[in-house]
Formats: C-alpha cells, sequence, structure tokens
C-alpha cells in the first residue's frame, strides 16, 4: 500500500473513532481538559417546547438604536442565559430593534425573567459611619437624583453610563435626601464566582488592577466605616471595614440562596446592556411534534437512507458499497459535531441533515458515473479510479460551492429578522455540505484505491463488480 493512501486510511480510521466515541451515551458528560459538552443533542422548540421572549429597545422615540448596540446587548442577555445552565439558548437580533430569545427545555418563566430584567449596576458606596438593612433604597452621586417611575415588569436594563450622565442633570432634589459617593462601580470587576462560606453562598470578586489601588486606598483610609455594596438602587449588604483590603480581592455576603447567588453573579459577571430593553411579550411554547412524531421523522429517514443505499449497492455494485460505508461515516461526523458545537436540533435542522445526505451520495454517484464512464472508454480498473476523483472534482466543488452560499444567506437573514427555523436549516445545510466534500475525498476515494487494489482487470470483473 502507498504511503499516501495508508496515511489516509489511518487519517478516516481515527476521525470516524473519535466520532463514534462523542455519538455513544456520555451520562456524566464529555470533557477533555477544559473543554467540556453534556454528550447530548440540544433539541429546538418544536421538539421538545419551551420558553419564547420577545424584547424590545427600551428608547424615547426618534432614537436610533445602533446594530452595534443590539448585538452587544444579545450577547450579554445570551451569556446570562447561558450561565443559567441553559446550554441550547438562542438569542437573535430582529429587525433594527428587537431580539427574539428561546429556551427550549425552559419553564421556569420567573428565573429566566428575573436574569433578563437585571441591570446589574454594582456600586461600592462610602456611607461612612451609618450601616444599611439589605434591601434598603439607597441614592448615590451616581444615580439619577429625581424621584423616578417604579421600574415595571418589562424593564430589561440600562447603561451605567447613562446612569452616570443623569446623575449631572439639575433633578430639584430635596434638601432631606442623601446622596453617597460611589467609589468603585461593577466595570471594575475582574472576576466573579459563588463560593460557600459556613454552608452559606457569598460571592467573591477581584479587582481590577487599577481598582484595586483605590479600593486599597480608601479600605487603608476608612477602617470602622461602613462600605455599602448596592446593586441596582437596593443595599445587598453594609459591612464594616475591619482592616485595609490591599489585595483587591473580596466576598459580597448577603441573605443569598444559591440561586439568587449564581444570578447575581452572573449579572456582575456580564454587567449592563448598552441598550435598555423591554419584555414586550414572553410564552411557553408546547412541543409541536413530540417524542412520538420526532421518532417517526426518524424513521422515515432511515427507511428513505435505506433505500437511497439499496439502489446505490444494485446499480454501482462494488462503489455502491464503498458510498454505503462513506454514508455511515458522514453521518457518524456530523452527529460528533452537532453534539460538540453544539447545534440546537430542530426539525428544520433535521431537514438539512437529510438534504445534505442527499447530497452525499450525490457527490458518490458523480464519482462513480466518471469511473464507469473511463471503464467503457478502454481504461483498466486502476486507470478508472485514478482519474474519477479528479474528472468529478470540479462538478463536485460548484455545486457544493453554490450550496455553501446559498446556506450563508439563509443564515444571514435568518438571523437579520429572527427567523430561527431558516437559521437552524441553514446551519445544518451548511455542516453536512463540508463532511459531505471532506467524506468523498477522504472516504470514498481513499476506499476505492483500496477496495481495487487487487482485483483482477478484466471485463468479467468490470461487468460484476461495476456494472459495466
Amino acid at each position: 500500500m502507498k504511503k499516501p493512501l495508508l496515511i489516509k486510511l489511518i487519517t478516516v480510521i481515527i476521525i470516524f473513532l473519535i466520532a463514534l466515541y462523542v455519538d455513544l451515551p456520555h451520562p456524566s458528560g464529555l470533557r477533555v481538559g477544559n473543554f467540556t459538552r453534556t454528550g447530548d443533542l440540544y433539541l429546538g422548540l418544536d421538539l421538545q417546547g419551551g420558553m419564547q421572549v420577545l424584547l424590545e429597545a427600551d428608547v424615547e422615540p426618534g432614537t436610533t438604536v445602533t446594530a452595534e448596540q443590539l448585538d452587544t446587548a444579545r450577547q450579554i442577555l445570551e451569556n446570562r442565559s447561558n450561565s443559567l445552565g441553559v446550554g441550547d439558548v438562542t438569542f437573535q437580533t430582529a429587525g433594527s430593534n428587537r431580539i427574539i430569545a428561546e429556551f427550549p427545555g425552559m419553564t421556569n418563566a420567573d428565573e429566566v425573567l428575573a436574569t433578563l430584567k437585571g441591570t446589574g449596576l454594582l456600586e461600592f458606596v462610602d456611607t461612612g459611619d451609618q450601616s444599611f438593612q439589605e434591601g434598603t433604597p439607597l441614592k448615590t452621586d451616581l444615580q439619577p437624583k429625581s424621584e423616578t417611575a417604579p421600574e415595571t415588569e418589562e424593564t430589561v436594563g440600562a447603561t451605567a453610563d447613562a446612569l452616570a450622565a443623569e446623575s449631572t442633570v439639575e433633578t430639584g432634589t430635596t434638601e432631606e435626601e442623601t446622596l453617597y459617593h460611589t467609589i468603585l462601580t461593577g466595570s471594575a470587576l475582574k472576576n466573579v464566582s459563588v463560593q460557600m462560606y459556613n454552608t452559606q453562598p457569598v460571592i467573591s470578586f477581584e479587582l481590577k488592577d487599577d481598582a484595586a489601588k483605590t479600593f486599597s486606598d480608601f479600605t487603608s483610609n476608612n477602617i470602622n466605616k461602613f462600605l455599602t455594596i448596592v446593586l441596582d438602587g437596593k443595599v445587598i449588604s453594609s459591612p464594616v471595614i475591619s482592616n485595609a483590603i490591599t489585595d483587591g480581592k473580596g466576598v459580597i455576603s448577603g441573605s443569598f440562596t444559591i440561586e439568587s447567588a449564581n444570578a447575581l453573579a452572573i449579572q456582575l459577571k456580564y454587567g449592563a446592556l448598552p441598550v435598555p430593553l423591554k419584555i414586550v411579550e414572553y410564552k411557553l411554547i408546547g412541543a409541536t411534534l413530540g417524542d412520538d412524531s420526532l421518532q417517526k421523522s426518524l424513521i422515515a429517514g432511515i427507511i428513505g437512507l435505506s433505500i437511497a443505499a439499496l439502489f446505490m449497492l444494485i446499480y454501482y455494485r462494488l462503489p455502491g458499497l464503498v458510498a454505503v460505508i462513506e454514508i455511515v461515516f458522514y453521518g457518524a461526523v456530523t452527529l460528533a459535531l452537532y453534539k460538540l458545537i453544539p447545534v440546537t436540533l430542530s426539525l428544520s435542522g433535521i431537514a438539512g441533515f437529510l438534504l445534505t445526505t442527499g447530497g452525499a451520495f450525490d457527490a458518490n454517484i458523480l464519482i462513480f458515473e466518471r469511473l464507469k464512464e473511463e471503464l467503457r472508454n478502454g481504461k483498466t480498473i486502476s486507470q478508472a479510479v485514478d482519474l474519477s476523483w479528479p474528472r468529478a472534482w470540479s462538478s463536485i466543488r460548484d455545486s457544493n460551492i453554490a450550496t455553501l452560499i446559498t446556506a450563508a444567506i439563509l443564515f444571514y437573514f435568518g438571523s437579520s429578522f429572527g427567523a430561527t427555523i431558516v437559521k437552524g436549516f441553514a446551519v445544518s445545510l451548511f455542516i453536512g455540505v463540508l463532511i459531505s466534500m471532506f467524506s468523498a475525498y477522504f472516504v470514498t476515494n481513499t476506499l476505492l484505491h483500496l477496495f481495487t487494489k487487487s482485483i483482477a482487470d478484466t471485463d468479467s470483473n468490470k461487468s460484476k463488480l461495476f456494472g459495466v
């Protein structure tokens, strides 16, 4: 066996074995170093139900919301929601001022909405000799000085910059109202995590280098004074400064549960939104297909693929066997990538997978037809195999590039207009085309050379094994 052929064969076997390993069930999840995955397929709303939320920029009429602001808000909300453990959540911008969020499998509306609504404006406030109870509203020089309307359940965020700007506006502050000075904000945080201290959850934080110096100077000069921690205008805790904190590390304690501590850590970690959003509507969605319909769809797909495989075996014979093996390889690798990326699999995604499976058969048909044509023109089996791939490649390349361009266009418009069904189809189509091209070159081409290497070049073999 020639060395290049051997290398390709070993590569194919290794990739196939890795794909099989990923495809097998992993109750404890997949882990390679810091890379972790659940090992499960993520199902979309149409397959398992869940929650859908529509958010809209909450700005004055005539105010322009830039695409960059909307996309940044989308990313922050997605990071918050993923930190809740909703690994297959999707956020998409829709038009110029809306974001559509989908939470497959989630039914706890309160938990989702609380995470979306939080602005995450954290302040470390100098309150001198005054301590405050948890939950007490507190005015600072970073916040608006006027009384504002209470936040509705639909409000989903404001920026720290906007609050700082509003604090410079004359608002007719009453003499009785005391404004406390904000030493640092949440933007000074470098790391945030939840830890347990005396069986109670606390939020551990680390400050950025420049903020750590400010914090060190303040705590050194204000021992036995109170440093009150305020989130979105309400006191979280009001600890006394018992000693100077010079390493930029500390903890936020309060009446936290594990859930509330995690939710707060998420808000602090991912910060405030660049543009305020409001929840226009949210709804719980039941599975439109359900397990039974999903199983029937998969059975229909298996039947269709089995018929296609039978046709390949009858019409192309030995090359048809190669095509069947290549399709098995294609399916294993595609499923593994769906788990590793991960890809949220909806009904449209399944349709894209089945379509690209047909495309993988199509690439094989182009190769095999060129093979048969060369055999009819008097070439030996070895010569025909050598010529089949390069002469079929231009057709395979052009057709697949056209499909990739179409998938990219579908993905763009699906992302821009919130058409999640189109986007899911585009993703599965794009991945499937790339894998089918890889499979045609590495698997079909390699196995054809391997299987025909020792076949005698006779008319009988050409007829029996290749249908010529």
